[in-house]
Parts: structure tokens; sequence; C-alpha cells
């Protein structure tokens, strides 16, 4: 069978595809431009995309004989679901296999904010650290202070078990509150959003994007936030107002955000770029040698159950086969 793969991937997964069909693979590191993947998919049987790749009903019209789209990442807003399953297209994601990387980014980006330590590297690079005074450079402790976590999945779990490590009180929201024995081992209690968002000194968003969660922190949710307080996001660019979190980091509340993702990334809001309380990570939260090869590993192990007719461990459609 004929495979389309359009991000740079490990030569060994490569090889692996290569040994079982025939494969046509990006070999750059930037994304495969849309008119490119148009043209290539529509011959595939399997179709190995990345999250940067928009594979939409008019995608899919032009490849009749398309079976398995397996996703390279775990958001999967970017594809028509709806559509490939109407198809009778397998669609997959990679699941689990980039928690502890997400994570520990995001406890990066809340130690970053709050000991404001990307403004003090580009005062050592520059030479404009002159001297040590005893009100000089005050950031603020992490140490005992209330985290509050959007989404409590896998993902915000394993940062509340780090945060733990940082005698942090956990407040958390979801969808459905999460079994009590789960709520008592991380030391998590569950709060309405306007709580959570009230109470909180760092919250850190974990969500999934959809109609429902899109611009869930806009204007007013900011308004909630502590003056004193620090938003985090590693989940998707849209959950937040980028431009009313421009207007509110200008004003002063929150303090400060630490950001990997973008609404309309890659750009950014107007202005964002030119605030010195915000840290800007181009979407590494995944970005480990380590991770990185077990997605890889994951969506081929998907894209080839797939193409063999046999459901794929992380699919996310059914009812079809």
């Amino acid at each position: 069978m004929k495979v389309l793969v359009t991000g740079k991937l490990p030569d060994e997964i490569i090889s692996t595809l290569n040994q079982r069909h025939d494969v046509v693979a990006n070999r750059f590191d930037f994304p495969m431009p849309r008119e490119e993947v148009i043209e290539q998919v529509r011959d595939k049987d399997g179709l190995l995309c990345m999250i940067t790749d928009r594979i939409d009903d008019e995608l899919m019209e032009q490849a009749p004989g398309l079976r398995m789209i397996a996703n390279y990442g775990v958001g999967y807003d970017h594809i028509d679901l709806a559509s490939a399953t109407a198809r009778g297209i397998w669609v997959s994601n990679t699941p689990g296999v980039l928690t502890d990387a997400t994570a520990e980014v995001a406890l990066a980006l809340i130690l970053s904010v709050a000991r404001r330590v990307v403004e003090g590297d580009a005062i050592v690079r520059t030479g404009k650290f002159g001297n040590w005074a005893p009100m000089l450079f005050l950031g603020t402790e992490v140490s005992g202070k209330t985290l509050g976590i959007v989404g409590l999945g896998q993902i915000g779990k394993a940062v509340a078990r780090r945060a733990a490590g940082f005698s942090m009180r956990i407040l958390y929201h979801n969808r459905s509150r999460i079994p009590e024995d789960e709520e008592k081992a991380l030391n998590a209690t569950y709060v309405d959003l306007k709580t959570l968002l009230s109470e909180s000194d760092f919250v850190s968003l974990h969500v999934s994007l959809n109609e429902q969660s899109r611009h869930l922190i806009g204007p007013e949710e900011l308004r909630l936030m502590k003056p004193t307080s620090y938003l985090i996001n590693v989940s998707r660019g849209p959950v937040i107002d980028e431009t009313a979190l421009v207007a509110a980091l200008q004003d002063g509340r929150p303090a400060g955000a630490g950001l990997d993702v973008y609404e309309n990334e890659p750009e950014q809001a107007p202005g964002l770029t030119d605030l010195s309380n915000v840290v800007l990570l181009p979407h590494v939260g995944s970005a480990t040698v380590e991770t990185r090869r077990r997605m890889a590993s994951l969506a081929v192990e998907n894209l080839l159950q797939g193409l063999e007719g046999t459901p794929p461990p992380n699919r996310l459609n059914c009812g079809f086969r």
C-alpha cells in the first residue's frame, strides 16, 4: 500500500514503514505545503500527518483510497473527524507518550515566569548585570502557593504530582470530578472555574480544543485572576483569547504568563512579544528526543494496524467497520 508521511521522522521509523509499504515522506523539518500534501495524498492508502496539517473534507475528497489517518500528536482539532468517519477512514492519535514531557514544560514555565528566568538571562547576556542588591530583580516564590489546573487529564495530573514537590495547594476544574481516591492522592480540590481563577496564584491550562473550550479564558476570566497570579498554557492556543490576554497583561492583571502555544500559531497577537512579563516558547511541550521517538513509533503502529484492517489501538472514531 502507499503511505504519505507529511513530517520529518527518524530514519529508522521510515525504514520500518518502507519494509511493508511504499512510502513518500517529508525529508525537511518544516511543514509540507498544503498544496503538496493534497497532490501527494491522491493515490495513498495511509496518511501519517502532523498537527500543522489541515486534514479537512476537501483534502479527503482528493484521496478516494484513503483508509487510515495516523496523527502525530494528541490534539486532533485539525482533522475533520466527522468527515473521516463518514468516509470510513480510521483516525488515530498518540496519547499518553507525551504526558511527562508536557508536564515538565508546564512546570518550567511556572518557574520561569515566577522567578523571571528569561529576563535575568537577557540582563546577563547584554552586559547589564552591574551588581547584586536587596530589592533588585525580585520574583515570587512558587513553594506553598496555589496552583489551579484547568483540565485534570493525564497531563494535568502529572503537573499536580510534580507540584507536590513544591508543597503547592492544588485546585482543579474539569468537565467532571475525578474519583475521590484520586483527589486524595493528588491533594486536589474540585472547584468551579470562577473560584479557581480567583483563588489561584498559578493557573495552568490542560484542556483539549473544541467549541466549548475555545476562548475559555477571555476578558471576563482574566479579570477574575489575582493581580499577582500567572497564566500558563501548554494545551492549545485558541483556549485563550490572546488579544484579551495582551490587554490584561498590559494592565497588570494577571502579573504574567507562560505560553507554549498560540491562538494563530505560529503568529502571536500584536503586542505579546513586546511584554517582559511573559515567557514564550515555540510549541515544545513534547520536544524531547525520547518523547518524539515514542510518538513516531505509536503513530506508525496505529497506521500499520489501520492499513491491515485492524482497528488501531488509539483510534478516535469507530462504528463503521
